[in-house]
């Protein structure tokens, strides 16, 4: 005798009831995405967020649930990690992102200034990742300083210098022309510093700019700040070293390290050639923490 079975269903799996999403749920998820969006808050200082964090660890359903609310603000998710927090970036179409035109008139009344922030956080971001290895290496801490950072773009403009001499290009562009090398050239016309009646850097100086963009960096949880040595000295975060990998700007990027950039621990750079400099070549999508 044959047992008979019954095929007319399929199989259906039982879900327990505790598996629905509840409102604590939700809430709980949003609560992670809040403390995402604190970018100096540490895990390891508020338990709250350390389990919370735990929890996105182990339990699939909640990470869904928490990435989702994420995804839903326009976010989007680098890395959920004790040593990152809920690392997020926003995307373009996002409340949160941030635009490199709002972002210059912020910090400069003159418009034409944007080129010259944008190349400032451009050339932070290569000194603190010179590498692939860097950049791919969850460790590495990369340091930069202000006045490291003006001089290494001022090294950078007197080799683009050099380069156009070499093919008969003009050496002379108008100040409103737009590019990177445009930018190069009018950041070598600017006073390093200049000051003001009372010895403050002058915000329109090259090392007045690379200050603003350090200053912003720190307030994102991107940079610590160090010392005040050399303009004042800085160390990259984890959510620095994610922020690079994600974003755009791998031509101009490209473009700046195929000029030599040379590794450095100090903050202080250099442009001379390296040994073995030759296989240097950037990570994809590397650049700035903006958008266009």
């Amino acid at each position: 005798m044959t047992e008979h079975v019954d095929r007319s269903e399929p199989e259906a799996v039982a879900v327990p009831a505790s598996a629905a999403v509840t409102p604590a749920d939700a809430a709980d998820a949003a609560r992670l995405v809040a403390f995402g969006l604190q970018p100096k808050l540490q895990p390891a200082r508020d338990q709250e967020y350390a389990d919370l964090l735990r929890r996105h660890r182990e339990d699939p359903a909640f990470a869904r649930l928490a990435d989702a609310v994420a995804a839903g603000l326009g976010l989007i998710v680098l890395e959920v990690s004790p040593r990152a927090g809920m690392a997020v970036t926003a995307a373009e179409d996002s409340v949160f992102a941030v635009r490199m035109g709002d972002y210059a008139r912020r910090a400069s009344a003159d418009g034409s200034d944007r080129f010259l922030h944008g190349l400032a956080h451009l050339c932070v971001a290569a000194m603190s990742f010179p590498r692939p290895e860097d950049l791919a290496d969850d460790g590495y801490i990369g340091r930069v300083s202000v006045n490291g950072v003006d001089a290494f773009v001022r090294q950078a403009c007197h080799r683009l210098e050099q380069r156009a001499q070499e093919q008969g290009e003009n050496t002379d562009p108008a100040t409103d022309a737009p590019g990177l090398e445009a930018a190069w050239r009018i950041w070598a016309r600017r006073s390093s510093t200049g000051a003001t009646k009372d010895a403050r850097r002058l915000a329109g100086s090259t090392t007045g700019i690379v200050g603003k963009a350090v200053a912003f960096l720190t307030d994102s949880g991107f940079l610590q700040r160090t010392g005040d040595d050399n303009g004042g000295t800085y160390r990259t975060t984890a959510r620095y070293q994610l922020q690079v990998r994600d974003m755009a700007g791998s031509a101009a990027m490209a473009e700046l390290l195929e000029l030599g950039v040379v590794p450095v621990t100090d903050g202080m750079p250099t442009l001379l050639p390296a040994e073995e400099s030759d296989d240097l070549e950037l990570v994809a999508d590397a650049g700035l923490p903006f958008h266009s």
